[in-house]
């Protein structure tokens, strides 16, 4: 596993916003920051589960997300938000954790 970010749900409004509508949420940049950081607004009604919302995340890049979810308790199914990017999250002593793998030969974002 790689670190790639920790994302803080919140429910002001942060610099650079980045809006992405397709998943009902808000983010910044977690680039633009030596250490990931990744704020994230929820849409009033966002899909996902209250844990996510509400409680701070890491995320790892894995090399193969199916095996990575063995035995774990997941708690959004895999999904691609983009091309090349299949993510899941799962609980982890009631913290979410979100994993992620990147094809890079597909994938057009810098993740």
């Amino acid at each position: 596993m790689k670190f790639n970010h920790i994302g803080i749900p919140t429910k002001g409004y942060f610099e650079e916003e980045i809006p992405l509508p397709h998943l009902h949420m808000t983010v910044s940049d977690h680039k633009n920051n030596p250490f990931g950081i990744q704020w994230q607004r929820y849409d009033e009604g966002a899909p996902y589960p209250e844990i996510v919302k509400t409680v701070a995340h890491v995320a790892f890049e894995v090399d193969d997300l199916a095996e990575a979810l063995k035995d774990q308790k997941v708690i959004i199914k895999p999904n691609s938000p983009i091309d090349g990017l299949t993510v899941a999250f799962i609980e982890v002593n009631g913290a979410p954790v979100e994993l992620m793998e990147v094809d890079r030969t597909i994938c057009k974002e810098d993740i």
